[in-house]
This record gives structure tokens, C-alpha cells and sequence, in this order.
């Protein structure tokens, strides 16, 4: 198995608190979010791997397991490095591998553990106060984790110890992630009520500790559904508001929904069909709890119809006024920058 360095992942030091792994984790994890690199494998492979160490640095059982197995610290209990027969091979803290073989005579097997954990499981005093040789189990113990022949003895069985998490689904509308929900999901008959934090987005993953039976871990994914008027790009939301000739010749300030409520949007005179007006801060809010993404407004001319012979006449005096070039026969290269600005 190839050695992670979890903490060079997190950019922390093997000394680390949990709260400046914590604040690390948070860190990185905003920097590298696959919404703000869409397309970006490079940055989707970083983030997995940031939550990997994460996982393991931020609960102290696996660090304590990792901190003295390196590689194979999930491996305890199921074949691993150390299984019982005492035969087997595995990775120091660092990287560095080691490997040891049983000739039938353990004194050599207990010098070496006395040695590699600095005596954290040596042996025990005896009546008679001689000092017994530490048994393999008695070493396991010492990290928090059992043996194959413990776990025969409870009734147990030998496979690893992190069990796979069970899943759920939980779909919602734009407007439960943005305000953030609760679902009811059901595990082996049991009815649990899951807190959606804001933000979710499509694929965005809730996990309970501890929660999906059998001591698994239980793992809501959710799913966002369309929505008839917004349009979610990452943290950014986009929306279309119909405008009148007038407001996009002249300007004006109208009214416009968000999903916070209506707020004042100013409409800049010349305004152009479909060229988006940003509204910082009206978008979803972020996961990380630091801030909302941004709206963009993308105004639609309704023109007005019907026109009597009098407006015709005004409207022609008018337009004889302006001087509009015929956008037809822009030069290809304005063209093409044009509906790259409008696909933006």
C-alpha cells in the first residue's frame, strides 16, 4: 500500500492541535472545492485527498492508529501488518517500511515492539514480579484496536474494523438548501432526523457518526432540483427579469425577487438584452459558513406592441435620431467575443 503523508497533505505538523488540523482542513477544503473548478481533475483529486487525511487526522482513534502504522493503519484486525501467526509486513511512521517474520520464538518479536512503540506496551509485572512478555494482543489493545483471535473470543469476526458507510439520498428544493433543512431518513427501522446544513449542492455528502447501525457510519447524499426561475452555477445563482423598452433606454430601479427576499436592482441606462447585472452577495450560501455567492440578473426587453400611427411616427422620428449601426455586420471577431459575454 503506498504511504499518504497525511499531515504534508494538510500542510500541518505531525504535532499538530486538532483545532489547527481542524482550521487547515477548512482551509484547503474551500480552496480546492470542485464548484470553484469545474472540469478541473487536478483540483477534484486534491480534495478528495484532503478530506482523506481529514478524515483520519481529525478523529483521534485513526490518528493514533496512523501516527504509529503509517500505510496500513485501517488494516488492524483484517490481514493486516499484524495478524495472528505473527508473520506480516507494514510502514513505520514516515513511510518507512519494516517487516518481520515468527521462527516459533517471540522473545525476538516483543524486543522489537518494545523498541518500535518505546515501550507503550512492554509487558506487565507478574505476581511474582517478574515481567511477562507482551502477547499480541496486548500490544493491539494498547492502540484501540483487537486482534483476530479477541475478536473470535467476543463473537466477533476478523474483517476491518472501518466498515463501509451506509447511504441515503435526500432530495431538495433550491430554496431548503439555501435555508438549509431536515429530512427524516429510515435505518433498519429506526426513523433519524438529519440536520441539511446551507449550501448543499447536488452530491454534497452528510455524515453522522456513528448512526447507520452496526457501527457504521450513515452518509446522506444530496440532490437538488431544478428550479423554475433560478439557475445554480457553483455558489452563484442566475436569473432572467423582464424590462421594459424604456427602463433599459433610460434606466430605472425595479424590484427583483431573490431567494432572501425582493430587493432594489438599477438597471444602468443602454442596458443591453441578456447582459447580466451582478448582485454581490444574493447567491447561495457557502458551505464553509463564510459568505453567500453572487446573483446575476439578466435583463429581457419586453418591447411594446400595438403601436398607434401616432406612436409609429414618434417612434420613427425617434429612431432616425439615434445612430445604431446594424449589429449584423459586426466584424466576426466581435461577434464571436459577443456571445462569449453572453454565455458568461
Amino acid at each position: 500500500m503506498e504511504y499518504k503523508d497525511y499531515y504534508a497533505t494538510l500542510g500541518v505538523p505531525r504535532t499538530a492541535s486538532q483545532a489547527e488540523i481542524k482550521k487547515a482542513y477548512r482551509k484547503l477544503a474551500r480552496e480546492s472545492h470542485p464548484d470553484r473548478h469545474q472540469g478541473d481533475k487536478a483540483a477534484e483529486k486534491r480534495f478528495k485527498e484532503i478530506n482523506e487525511a481529514n478524515e483520519v487526522l481529525s478523529d483521534a482513534d485513526k490518528r493514533k492508529r496512523y501516527d504509529v502504522l503509517g500505510a496500513n493503519w485501517d488494516r488492524v484486525g483484517d490481514a493486516g501488518p499484524f495478524a495472528s501467526g505473527f508473520g506480516g509486513a507494514g510502514a513505520a511512521p514516515g513511510g518507512i517500511r519494516y517487516e518481520f517474520r515468527s521462527t516459533g520464538d517471540s522473545a525476538g518479536f516483543s524486543d522489537f515492539f518494545r523498541t518500535f512503540f518505546s515501550g507503550a506496551a512492554a509487558g506487565a509485572t507478574t505476581r511474582r514480579g517478574r515481567t511477562a512478555e507482551p502477547s499480541i494482543d496486548d500490544i493491539l489493545a494498547s492502540l484501540g484496536v483487537a486482534s483476530a483471535a479477541t475478536s473470535a473470543r467476543r463473537g466477533g469476526s476478523s474483517t476491518s474494523a472501518r466498515l463501509a458507510p451506509v447511504e441515503a439520498e435526500a432530495e431538495l428544493s433550491l430554496e431548503e438548501a439555501f435555508h438549509g433543512a431536515t429530512r427524516l431518513v429510515e435505518i433498519h427501522g429506526k426513523r433519524l432526523e438529519v440536520q441539511i446544513p446551507r449550501g448543499v449542492t447536488t452530491g454534497s455528502r452528510v455524515r453522522l457518526a456513528g448512526q447507520g447501525g452496526d457501527g457504521r457510519d450513515l452518509v446522506v447524499i444530496t440532490r437538488i432540483r431544478p428550479h423554475h426561475v433560478f439557475h445554480r452555477r457553483g455558489d452563484d445563482l442566475e436569473r432572467e427579469l423582464t424590462v421594459t423598452l424604456e427602463e433599459a433606454l433610460l434606466g430605472a430601479e425595479v424590484p427583483v425577487g431573490t431567494l432572501s427576499g425582493r430587493v432594489l436592482l438599477t438597471i444602468p441606462p443602454g442596458t443591453q438584452a441578456g447582459r447580466p447585472i451582478r448582485l454581490a452577495g444574493q447567491g447561495m450560501p457557502r458551505l464553509s459558513g463564510k459568505g453567500r455567492g453572487d446573483l446575476l440578473v439578466r435583463p429581457k426587453v419586453v418591447l411594446p406592441t400595438d403601436l398607434s400611427q401616432d406612436a409609429r411616427t414618434a417612434a420613427r422620428a425617434f429612431l432616425d435620431l439615434v445612430d445604431q449601426p446594424d449589429p449584423r455586420v459586426a466584424l466576426p471577431a466581435k461577434a464571436r467575443a459577443a456571445a462569449s459575454a453572453g454565455k458568461s
